[in-house]
């Protein structure tokens, strides 16, 4: 198990088909069941993604994902940006929004985040901004 500090040899890479199976059950540790249930939606929403990354450990053990959108001039949207717990505080989400950044430097990153993600993202220099969400039943 790794521990925060530890260094640790992430590879990212682009999204393939075959990581959904276990993307879902990241998601279902972390209890989004939404996408759990939506299973077929969630399917077609990291097909439309041009924003669709996993890091894998030394062992090709996939360890987080970042989902997103964007124009490339402009906006940057990260739908979901998840680590699994063991490996959190190890620089796998630093990581997948620099390479993402890094991918679009023009642009400005906006994502939503739970309570328990504020400091992480606070301390990476995102500000918290104002915003509505509509979900369709």
């Amino acid at each position: 198990m790794a521990q925060a500090g530890d260094a640790l040899e992430i590879t990212i890479r682009s999204y393939e088909e075959k990581d959904l199976e276990h993307i879902q059950k990241l998601n279902k540790k972390q209890g989004w069941t939404g996408l759990v249930e939506k299973h077929i939606q969630t399917k077609e929403a990291w097909k439309n993604s041009n924003i669709a990354y996993v890091a894998e450990s030394q062992g090709q053990e996939l360890i987080a994902y970042i989902r997103g959108v964007t124009d490339g001039s402009v906006s940057t949207y990260i739908c979901e940006l998840l680590v699994a717990q063991p490996f959190r505080g190890c620089g796998a989400g630093r990581k997948l929004l620099d390479f993402v950044h890094a991918l679009h430097p023009d642009t400005r990153i906006d994502l939503l985040a739970s309570s328990s993600s504020r400091s992480f993202y606070e301390e990476h220099e995102f500000r918290p901004f104002y915003g509505f969400r509509k979900s369709h039943p």
